[in-house]
């Protein structure tokens, strides 16, 4: 094994003989999953807020709304985001190998790249806390449509699109379109929350995978899964705010150790 000292290795052999014990699993991935596929994280050492503390505006809503220079800016940088050549790496893959084994409940993600369901996750059990960036919705009529076409029409010259929809009477919505993300200062899917609660709190082992476990109420899965008895294991490149809560901790490469955890899992039902 390559990633990381032999502390990091007992930890990870620690934390496998958890995962194989383990019958119903619930995940909660964070930015750090993604990084191996070329999309940086927030708010890591490299990234995109730690760098360029200005580019956390452009995920406030109320600046997005009032700000037309500001919504020309976040459309270009769309545009030229790693996030539409990035393909599922190692540690996507295996979490569609714990599906596999029969232990996988529900994978919560704060990610919104969509790299679960394109590795092969099973859309049902994913949960987007945070949104997808593969959809744009407009702010007044709600309609939701793919990205592509918004994005298209960007390069055709639109710097600020606007909402085409047809509204009763004939004429255009016009509302201010935004990438289907849950930005600052914008509520959460009720429903997802709520899913992703009763989730950690029926779990019997939740394995928090590149997530600083820093911006609730994602992160406060992981004292509901306590609280409720199950296992708690941490898979992160860095310390966490909440590595005090989990029975394994393992600081290394995601993309080498979280293949570890799952490969050669007994099926369950065999």
């Amino acid at each position: 094994m390559a990633y990381g000292t032999m502390t990091a290795v007992d930890e990870v052999i620690r934390a496998r003989a958890l995962v194989e014990r383990a019958r119903r699993v619930v995940v909660l991935t964070g930015a750090g999953i993604s990084t191996d596929s070329g999309i940086p994280d927030f708010r890591g050492p490299h990234g995109v807020w730690t760098k360029n503390p200005g580019a956390e505006r452009m995920a406030t809503l109320q600046a997005y709304v009032s700000d037309p220079d500001l919504r020309r800016r976040a459309w270009r940088n769309r545009l030229t985001s790693p996030m539409w050549s990035s393909e599922p790496n190692a540690g996507h893959r295996a979490l569609v190998d714990l599906e596999r084994s029969g232990r996988l409940d529900t994978l919560v993600t704060q990610n919104i790249d969509g790299l679960h369901q394109k590795a092969g996750t099973d859309p049902d059990r994913v949960i987007e806390i945070h949104g997808t960036a593969l959809d744009v919705i407009c702010l007044t009529c709600g309609h939701r449509q793919p990205s592509e076409p918004v994005h298209e029409r960007v390069r055709a010259g639109e710097d600020d699109p606007a909402c085409t929809v047809t509204l009763p009477g004939g004429a255009a919505c016009g509302g201010i379109l935004k990438s289907a993300t849950i930005s600052f200062g914008q509520n959460l899917v009720a429903e997802d929350l709520f899913r992703a609660d009763a989730a950690a709190a029926t779990c019997d082992l939740l394995l928090a995978v590149g997530s600083t476990l820093a911006v609730f109420p994602a992160a406060g899965l992981v004292p509901v899964a306590v609280r409720h008895g199950a296992v708690v294991i941490i898979v992160n490149g860095d310390p966490t705010e909440m590595d005090q809560l989990a029975d394994v901790v393992v600081h290394g490469l995601i993309g080498e150790c979280l293949p570890a955890l799952v490969e050669g899992l007994t099926p369950l039902g065999r």
